[in-house]
Parts: structure tokens; C-alpha cells; sequence
């Protein structure tokens, strides 16, 4: 996984990766744009909900706890802490704390994306080398 990786993943992630094999390489990457396209989602409606007032604490916290278990199951351990803070302040009925873990939430997201897509790209690359040098061994 790498040091570049360490405190954004965790041991959820490297499992995912044991689960990819032969026939099915890209795996972990399917299991990342599913994570991806789902969480984009689900910060379109939190961020819907926190726009309109008064805030509902049940139906963000409903949101973050969906945010979190998909979150959770790809290892995005800094994702996830957010996650964790942002249940906390809707059950605290903190609304200045959600809108701020929710930023931090976004850039800890955002980060994770970039981190992931460069590893998927060194991955890449990584194949495709392996593969140039059997070629020329034949």
C-alpha cells in the first residue's frame, strides 16, 4: 500500500486488496469508484441538508451513518473518524460542529481520492512493466 497511503487506509483496505486476483485484477479499483460515486452522493445530501434550515439531526446523522459503513468498508480510516465527529454533533444537536467536521470531512475525502487514484496509476504502470518485461524475455 505504501507510506504515502499510511493514517488513510487501513487494514479493511489491504483485505479488499487480498481479494483481488487473476480473475477478477481490477477489483479494488471497482470496489473505489463504487466507494466514490456513492459517497459523492452522499455529500450532495448532506450538503442539501445543511444548506436548508432548520437542520434535521436524524436525517443528517441517517446520511452520516450510510457515509460511514461505505467508508468503513473500503478502510478510509480518516474519512471515517470524520464521520464519527459529525454523528457525535448531530446527536449533541451542535450544528456549527457539523458544518465544520463537514468541511474537514470533504478535504479529508478529497485527499483520499487523489491519494487512491495516484496508487491505482502506480499499480498501473507497475502491471504493465512486468507485462513489457515477459514480453521481451520470449
Amino acid at each position: 500500500m505504501g507510506k504515502f497511503m499510511q493514517g488513510y487506509l487501513d487494514e479493511q483496505f489491504m483485505e479488499l486488496e487480498e481479494l483481488q486476483d487473476d480473475a477478477n485484477p481490477n477489483f479494488v479499483e471497482e470496489v473505489a469508484a463504487s466507494y466514490f460515486k456513492d459517497s459523492a452522493r452522499l455529500i450532495n445530501n448532506i450538503d442539501q441538508a445543511l444548506r436548508r434550515g432548520p437542520l434535521d439531526f436524524n436525517r443528517l446523522d441517517s446520511y452520516m451513518h450510510q457515509f460511514k459503513g461505505s467508508s468503513t468498508s473500503i478502510g478510509a480510516s480518516k474519512v471515517k473518524t470524520e464521520c464519527t465527529m459529525f454523528r457525535e454533533y448531530c446527536r449533541a444537536g451542535n450544528a456549527e460542529g457539523c458544518l465544520r467536521t463537514f468541511q474537514e470531512l470533504k478535504k479529508e475525502h478529497a485527499t483520499l481520492r487523489k491519494k487512491l487514484e495516484h496508487y491505482f496509476q502506480v499499480q498501473a504502470s507497475d502491471q504493465l512493466c512486468v507485462i513489457n518485461q515477459l514480453q521481451n524475455m520470449c
